[in-house]
């Protein structure tokens, strides 16, 4: 695989965590290749945190000198001779006695210079530099942006290359998706780039533009939404994080969602109507009242099968197909909702209309 990764096969976040984390408990080094905030560092963390007794080791390369990764030399006075003080930010053995796996990220490999990646490969090729050793339950991963993101990279010299398995990743909206949905990313987010994939992630290498979205600059705008801001004040601060278009586009999505009703009021029967009809609101929505049914069900709230009866009527009696599918593969999926088919009073009509198509959504 060329190391400019411009031609490559690519896969989405969920299918590099399993091939990273095999490659990973059969030691070998990974490369992930990608543009900017796409999540390479969080699936990295991710896997980390799936190993039993694990310790993460995340250092950005870039900032690093020769020095940081082959120690610095001192004179030791009591033999005469010249030893290397070894690397403080390198695991050592004593904190690989504590861990069972240590995972040893590189981020931004291929923006160090020439004379920090001829470092790194010694200690890739072979897990030592200088007087200092890699412990054996050390893993190593390294990650950078591709030569065509715009960003400041080096080419990566062939044999440094050839030493790891590469792994190109893409954005995919349902990886994202479920993602923002198990990690309570703000609904109006979530409603908005479900209706409006294509805004989900706008990189464009030759624009000039300082601000662009990304998974990573949507989950700051998602919390930027947890403050109390003034509008206008919230605007220019979600501009900074995906641009002034998409700024504009996303305060007048949620000027329609502000306008529907409350979803503790639908799950609990007494709104069963609703007038607006913009479709990203209408995520939105669906996404709010998956929460509120699953915040419901760990407080084992009584009543709880009604509250899920009034979920399916409402988007029965509302929302177009489509929604209707989406809101129920949420609940299931992504909130494990456990629904009660016979005590649901809605689950019939629902089965008739909509339940070739559910089963079609989640065998896919």
């Amino acid at each position: 695989m060329s190391t400019q990764a411009t031609e490559s096969r690519t896969v989405t976040p969920n299918e590099a965590k399993m091939a990273l984390r095999h490659a990973m408990l059969k030691g070998r080094p990974v490369f992930l290749w990608g543009p900017p905030g796409i999540g390479k560092s969080d699936i990295v963390g991710q896997i980390t945190d799936s190993f039993e007794d694990s310790f993460l080791i995340d250092i950005r390369l870039s900032l690093w000198d020769p020095t940081d990764i082959k120690g610095m030399p001192y004179y030791a006075a009591n033999d005469n001779t010249m030893k290397w003080a070894p690397p403080v930010e390198l695991p050592d053995e004593e904190l690989a006695k504590k861990y069972k796996h240590i995972v040893l990220f590189m981020d931004e490999m291929n923006s160090a210079s020439p004379a920090v990646q001829a470092a790194a490969y010694q200690l890739v090729l072979n897990r030592r530099v200088g007087a200092y050793k890699l412990p054996d339950n050390v893993m190593i991963v390294a990650a950078g942006n591709r030569e065509t993101d715009k960003g400041v990279t080096y080419r990566m010299p062939a044999p440094l290359s050839n030493r790891f398995l590469h792994l190109e990743m893409r954005v995919d909206f349902e990886d994202w998706w479920q993602w923002a949905t198990e990690n309570k990313i703000h609904s109006d987010v979530v409603g908005y780039c479900s209706f409006a994939k294509q805004d989900l992630y706008d990189f464009d290498p030759k624009s000039s533009s300082r601000a662009f979205a990304t998974p990573r600059s949507w989950s700051f705008v998602s919390e930027l939404l947890d403050d109390d801001l003034p509008e206008n004040t919230l605007t220019d601060l979600v501009a900074g994080a995906v641009g002034e278009g998409l700024a504009v586009k996303f305060a007048a999505h949620r000027k329609v969602a502000s306008k529907l009703p409350n979803p503790t009021d639908i799950l609990s029967g007494k709104v069963k109507s609703m007038e607006a009809t913009d479709i990203s609101a209408m995520y939105s929505l669906t996404v709010s009242m998956c929460y509120e049914l699953q915040e419901a069900f760990k407080r084992k709230e009584k009543g709880w099968n009604a509250m899920a009866d009034n979920f399916f009527g409402f988007m029965m009696d509302n929302f177009e197909t489509e929604l209707v599918v989406m809101g129920v593969r949420v609940a299931i999926s992504t909130y494990k909702l456990p629904f009660s088919p016979q005590d649901l009073k809605n689950f019939d009509r629902f089965h008739d209309k909509y339940g070739k198509y559910v089963q079609a959504a989640m065998a896919s």
